[in-house]
């Protein structure tokens, strides 16, 4: 390690890394080269930082993507580093999500020196496509000028962006100490004036200078923080957490969109748990989402616990822990969300019931995730989770028919993720046994009921046969003769074969519409709500209402 002071300031550079001394502006890059130089065996000043040598990077650890950036912009005579949380990924031992490069380089200047870029925003980032690259990640490589920042009047953008020809302006604009890191890879230099190696190592994350003017500047940075420390499993600084307490309301000014890919972020982490909770004690979970708060408190039977709202955050950990998707992830977290609202206290049964809380629920989420701006196609998928998780299965007592019509329900595509939800469901009781033999007889049930017709699609007679071998014309009574014909082969898979099919089609176009329309429609709907009725009592006495 060598050191070298000023009489301004002090600021050390070890194995590459340079270092600014607690409160002390960072020093100009003209001054770097004389750092250098220092005998090893120098004493390091009080002032300094000893940080761990081997958290360090080479180059041969930046892709050759990146590096055709950074070797465009310094051949043509500009500075170029790369900056920001992919450095710090890099340093934690984690593959980045995307790259930034920084440079002393103007917009048009940086649009000159590639073949493919794209040039939409007004603070300066220019987007060098590399459209050959197999990893997404680097199809496009995001070059910004170093800048500065005027007021943040409506606490999401700058009023005004000057560009700069110092990488300490870039550097101090950033919001956390972890974030704040520039790597130059000609040159080896990992460029550290907030000590964020020293951050990371203690796992902290922490705002670069005043809190309260960082967040005022981007108050998503207040949600970000949470995120951060949620998928890097570190802690948020004390006077970062007590900056993000008192803006919290500022996350009201902030996109919905802007607030979703944060909010996916946190979901999709390994500690969400952890984060949502952070996110409600520092007051930021009623600007995400408010429903979740109404589960605090909220008492369940004994089949539980912990109240509603622990219950849909310890079901959402689940899912992490077994690398589960988004969408169950989120069906996790709300499949709950309509209990407080349907909970009523039993005399017969001296508990908490709550009769019909998954219709409820699937509501709730609807509204959620349209706040939230999340597409249609996740929507409703994990709407169809909240809305059929109180399916019974224990296939000692529930009928084949039964699983049939779950999978009719949910839809084939989805009938695992809600297994899937069903076992984060368990494990959010508190009382944690699976019953193994039981769930794997239960999924042996879907299989078979896989193989089976679920839809009229899966009949052995379509409705084109159908008009041939009776001489019905188009209208509703070919669709109320499939749905009778779907009902006898659901309790029976046996009948789905076309001798069969043919010679009742011929039976049912007899009729007249009104017994077909009551059977294709009436009938299935009286069976419908036999079986319903049925297995809500199978709830009743098991607790799984």
């Amino acid at each position: 390690m060598t050191a070298h002071t000023t009489t301004s300031i002090s600021y050390f550079y070890i194995s590459a890394i340079f270092v600014l001394s607690e409160g002390l502006e960072p020093p100009t890059t003209a001054s770097k080269a004389a750092m250098i130089s220092i005998s090893p065996r120098e004493p390091v000043p009080s002032s300094g930082t000893w940080y761990d040598c081997a958290m360090q990077l080479s180059q041969n650890q930046i892709p050759s993507e990146v590096l055709h950036v950074t070797k465009t912009l310094e051949k043509a005579g500009f500075e170029a580093w790369v900056v920001g949380g992919c450095v710090r990924d890099l340093l934690l031992k984690r593959k980045p999500n995307d790259w930034d490069v920084t440079t002393n380089a103007t917009p048009q200047q940086i649009q000159g020196l590639f073949e493919n870029t794209f040039y939409t925003n007004e603070f300066g980032t220019v987007g060098v496509v590399q459209d050959e690259a197999r990893d997404e990640s680097l199809k496009v490589i995001e070059v910004t000028p170093y800048r500065l920042e005027g007021k943040y009047s409506d606490a999401r953008r700058p009023d005004e962006v000057i560009f700069s020809q110092k990488i300490e302006d870039d550097l101090k604009r950033r919001d956390f100490t972890i974030n704040a890191l520039a790597y130059k890879p000609k040159t080896g230099e990992l460029l550290d004036l907030y000590k964020g190696i020293k951050d990371m190592q203690d796992g902290v994350v922490r705002a670069v200078g005043e809190p309260q003017q960082r967040f005022e500047e981007d108050a998503l940075r207040i949600l970000r923080a949470v995120r951060i420390a949620a998928e890097l499993n570190f802690t948020i600084e004390a006077g970062t957490k007590e900056a993000i307490a008192a803006n919290a309301a500022q996350l009201g000014k902030i996109s919905k969109e802007r607030i979703r890919d944060e909010f996916v972020r946190i979901v999709n982490s390994s500690q969400p748990m952890k984060a949502i909770l952070l996110a409600r004690g520092l007051g930021l979970l009623q600007y995400i989402v408010p429903e979740l708060e109404q589960g605090i408190g909220v008492e369940q039977n004994q089949a539980h616990s912990y109240d509603v709202f622990e219950h849909n955050l310890r079901a959402l950990q689940h899912a992490a822990d077994k690398n589960w998707p988004l969408d169950v992830r989120l069906a996790a977290l709300l499949h709950d969300v309509g209990k407080p609202k349907a909970r009523r206290f039993s005399d017969e049964k001296h508990d908490w019931t709550f009769h019909g809380h998954e219709v409820v629920g699937a509501k709730m989420t609807k509204k959620i995730l349209e706040n939230l701006k999340f597409s249609r196609e996740m929507i409703e998928k994990v709407i169809s989770l909240v809305r059929w998780h109180m399916f019974f299965s224990d296939p000692d007592k529930v009928t084949l028919s039964a699983v049939r019509r779950i999978v009719v329900n949910v839809g084939k595509d989805n009938i695992w993720d809600l297994i899937n939800l069903r076992i984060c469901d368990r494990i959010g009781t508190g009382r944690p046994k699976e019953q193994p033999f039981r769930l794997r007889k239960y999924q042996s049930m879907i299989e078979q009921a896989l193989r089976d017709p679920i839809s009229v699609s899966m009949l052995a007679i379509d409705g084109k046969k159908l008009m041939g071998i009776t001489g019905e014309k188009p209208g509703p009574r070919i669709g109320w003769i499939l749905h009778a014909l779907l009902e006898e082969v659901l309790d029976d898979p046996a009948k789905n074969t076309s001798e069969y099919l043919d010679a009742k089609a011929q039976e049912l176009v007899k009729l007249s519409d009104e017994q077909l329309r009551s059977l294709g429609q009436g009938g299935k709907e009286k069976k419908e709500q036999a079986e319903e009725t049925e297995i809500q009592e199978l709830r009743k006495k098991y607790f799984v209402e």
